[in-house]
């Protein structure tokens, strides 16, 4: 069987957005067609949403439906971004909404104020209401990305992230999380965050694991509807949707944890069952408490990208699940859908997406497609009417229609929301009970206050790092301390505690002392990352620089505690073995005091606060790229999901194994990619010009701009010939769904090798591809060498693969070694393509 891609894998490799597909090109997508499945699975529940409909805001919306212009509608299902789109575009389109992304803030300026949000917040809202050009006056909606509090704000409150969050198995705290956000947020004006995250990861690879509650569906559920009904308020109170609260997002429906290989953006393939059993759970409580949007995956189910999938955006989220809010794109994924572009996509309104996220400046075209669309029937009168009904019935709920401008409301630029003292105990609360211990040998905590304590690792004085990211900026990189004022890293933590005790705490990144200490702890582990950056090819922690501290401070017989920062599972076991005790923190956000609650003694030398986190993912025996769930190959987890010591547990940790169970990469012999026919695991696939996608397995096709023919060199069909038409980008080339590692190659003259056959030159620029996912990745032009190539004759080229890595593409993560992209003419034929060693390239980047 041929495995499929999923386009977000290799999303922005066309420039423009001119190509990008998602399933075989004979996939129905959803275009207000019947549904691919005639009829529901009976596995789907039926719901009814927390919030029940107001008939008199329904006869309010049909007179506001019936005032609107079509181009006032559409202007509706827009939502730009503050970079990208100024208050007199707002005016002038009539846009529905704003937002703002990771690392966007008012003016450019990373330390805006909170006068600052609020006063941008207002020039938005007073643009949507002027009514200058005889429109209707319908407020814009501003969402956020306020995953751990109101994390692109200065001083605000960063919770634990959600990962750690699971670890407390506390629902209720879930709910005083969600209102806190909720708090912090309304003071700046902005009225929706794009939270809670509901993802159930199943491969701890996935580079957004940090954002899952747990592997386990039963715990995302539990917490789903708490933190929904903290950020909006609770279902049948006064405080729903009300001052102090916001509009809340259940994502990324659906199954965005569940993707082959933890590949982000990628394919979940399972049946139905598996879909409803695992990864809807969580939207079940969501929708009971009332959450009033729901935001698609980038990530596909069997093929099918979310953004056009009519089956489950609308037959099942809508009509079965009984959600009558609105369903908002992510960044731009409409893009993905079979048959669509970043500027044109009436097939994901039609398949039940209500919203666009169009983040960049082409927004303005595909405002102007869609109107075109909605004029010529290619997006149904009923179904625009539909998703307007939805978001206006949204805005109303929360109060946008009378609340006035942002500035004016209860909250508007109350900094004493922001990072709140009651807001960050809370906050210290949830570092507390999230911290999960592994080891405790010799019970070696909890500690002594009045000692002398050593503080190394480069993560005991770093708040972004102990932060992650979605910290400040998008990926949690370029900050410093400085930049999250009233917050506290684990050594300060750790140093008010001793200090008052009349200890001494000593900070020393590298573990270099003068006076031998009488215990050492050293924080360390993952950098930021968000999603994308964060996807990794196995579970080995890679930090030999951290392992050899703790084996330097184990040598001289000082006691050593190990903290470790992370974002998943990873296998650590040389790190625990050179530990006498070892705690996994996660990233606690802001409030690092809270480790140190946990670590040391009260003044009276008991217990200060007992351990309760306790694991909700399997923790790996080994770096293998295995799935290790509940339920699913728990003999291959070290600690199995909720295991977690406490001070009363007594347990004395035996020497674990430091086999990896990895293999070294063999480059000795040459990695056949191609050679007459596609091998394991790649395919060959072709992305044309109309941005449709399909996976080659006949002697001949022919998409739109392109076209793929066996041919014969050798001997019969051991070669494919690749004509491009010059009407558009399209694409050639060998994907997979797996990742493949080639860093062995890299230190030994490793080149990427094929042989091509040009039969009629480049008509534009040519680009040679490698690609280890969404942002990841490499091209070099070839366009001179296929210019200069001698007509109709065979010619060996190799690439330096050092050159591949020096521009982007992650070589222990491959997923596509080979593609070629042109939006001009070209006829050429490849022949036996590979990856080799001890090579003389022909390309090298210089």
């Amino acid at each position: 069987m041929k495995k499929r891609i999923l386009l977000g894998v290799i999303s922005g490799l066309i420039a423009g957005g001119g190509i990008a597909g998602c399933s075989e090109k004979n996939t129905t997508e959803g275009s207000g067609h019947e549904s691919p499945t005639a009829h529901l699975n009976a596995d789907w529940p039926q719901l009814t949403s927390g919030i029940a409909k107001d008939p008199a805001m329904e006869a309010r919306i049909d007179e506001l439906l019936a005032r609107m212009s079509l181009e006032e509608k559409v202007g509706q299902l827009m939502q730009v971004e503050i970079r990208s789109a100024t208050p007199e575009d707002v005016k002038n389109y009539h846009v529905g909404s704003i937002l703002n992304g990771g690392g966007a803030f008012p003016n450019d300026n990373k330390h805006a104020t909170v006068a600052d949000w609020v006063a941008l917040a207002d020039a938005y809202y007073n643009a949507s209401m002027d009514t200058s050009d005889g429109g209707v006056a319908i407020p814009m909606i501003w969402g956020t990305d306020a995953v751990h509090g109101h994390n692109n704000v200065i001083g605000a409150t960063l919770f634990p992230h959600n990962i750690a969050l699971g670890a407390t198995h506390n629902p209720q705290l879930m709910r005083q999380i969600g209102a806190i956000t909720a708090a912090e947020v309304s003071a700046t004006g902005i009225d929706w965050v794009f939270a809670p995250t509901l993802a159930v990861t199943r491969d701890d690879r996935w580079g957004r694991s940090y954002e899952s509650y747990s592997e386990d569906p039963e715990l995302v559920r539990s917490y789903a509807g708490e933190l929904v009904e903290g950020l909006q308020g609770g279902i049948g109170s006064d405080e729903l949707l009300g001052d102090r609260h916001v509009v809340g997002t259940a994502k990324h429906f659906l199954a965005d944890g569940g993707t082959s290989g933890g590949i982000d953006r990628g394919d979940a393939q399972m049946s139905e069952e598996e879909l409803v059993r695992l990864h809807a759970q969580g939207y079940f409580s969501a929708i009971e408490a009332g959450v009033q949007t729901v935001m698609a995956s980038f990530s596909s189910w069997n093929g099918e990208k979310m953004h056009g999938h009519k089956y489950l955006l609308t037959d099942v989220l809508k009509n079965r699940l009984g959600f009558d809010g609105f369903v908002i794109g992510d960044w731009a994924g409409h893009q993905f859908v079979n048959g669509c572009t970043n500027v044109r996509c009436p097939q994901a309104i039609n398949a039940g997406l209500d919203m666009f996220m169009a983040p960049d400046p082409s927004w303005k075209e595909l405002y102007a497609n869609t109107v075109e669309d909605a004029k010529s029937g290619a997006l149904s009168a009923e179904r625009l009417d539909d998703a307007v009904r939805r978001i206006l019935r949204v805005k109303m709920r929360a109060g946008l229609f009378d609340a006035g401008a942002p500035s004016e409301r209860a909250f508007a630029a109350d900094e004493s929301l922001i990072g709140a003292p009651a807001h960050r105990a809370i906050a210290r609360q949830a570092v507390r009970e999230s911290l999960v211990m592994l080891k405790n040998n010799d019970g070696l905590l909890p500690l002594a206050r009045n000692q002398r304590v050593l503080v190394a690792g480069d993560g005991a004085d770093n708040i972004g790092k102990q932060a992650g990211g979605w910290s400040i900026t998008w990926q949690g990189t370029g900050n410093e301390n400085a930049d999250f004022p009233g917050a506290t890293s684990v050594f300060g933590g750790i140093a008010e505690v001793v200090d008052a005790a009349g200890g001494t705490a000593e900070l020393s990144v590298d573990g270099s002392f003068e006076q031998k200490p009488d215990v050492a702890i050293v924080v360390f582990g993952e950098d930021p990352y968000a999603e994308m950056q964060g996807d990794v090819s196995n579970l080995d922690y890679n930090g030999d620089a951290d392992l050899a501290l703790l084996q330097r401070l184990r040598e001289q017989d000082i006691p050593v505690v190990a903290l470790f920062i992370t974002g998943r599972p990873l296998w650590v076991n040389p790190e625990i073995n050179a530990s006498d005790a070892f705690v996994v923190i996660w990233q606690p956000g802001t409030e690092g005091a809270g480790v140190a609650d946990v670590l040391f003694r009260d003044a009276d030398g008991a217990v200060n606060h007992d351990f309760k986190g306790k694991l909700t993912f399997s923790w790996p025996n080994d770096a293998r790229p295995e799935l290790r769930n509940r339920g699913q190959n728990e003999e291959l987890a070290q600690f199995q999901y909720g295991y977690g010591l406490t001070y009363q547990s007594g347990v004395q940790l035996a020497e674990l194994s430091e086999e990896s169970g990895l293999q070294q990469s063999d480059a000795s012999e040459a990695l056949a990619v191609f050679n007459g026919r596609a091998l394991d695991p790649w395919s060959l696939q072709v992305f044309d010009a109309g941005n449709n996608h399909a996976v080659i397995a006949s002697s001949v096709a022919k998409l739109q701009g392109i076209q793929v023919q066996s041919v014969d060199r050798k001997v019969q069909e051991d070669s494919r010939r690749l004509q491009w038409s010059g009407e558009g980008n399209a694409m050639a080339g060998f994907f997979a769904n797996s990742r493949t590692d080639l860093s062995g190659y890299l230190g030994n003259q490793g080149a990427l090798v094929f042989d091509v056959k040009v039969d009629a030159v480049p008509s534009d620029v040519v680009t040679l591809g490698m690609n280890c996912g969404t942002d990841c990745g490499a091209e070099q032009s070839i366009t001179e060498l296929l210019k200069a190539a001698a007509p109709g004759e065979w010619k060996t080229v190799a690439v330096d693969l050092q050159c591949l890595a020096q521009r982007g593409a992650k070589m222990d993560m491959v997923l596509s070694p080979f593609y070629v992209r042109t939006a001009g003419a070209l006829d050429l034929t490849v022949h036996d393509i590979r990856i080799a060693s001890n090579t003389d390239a022909d390309i090298h980047c210089g």
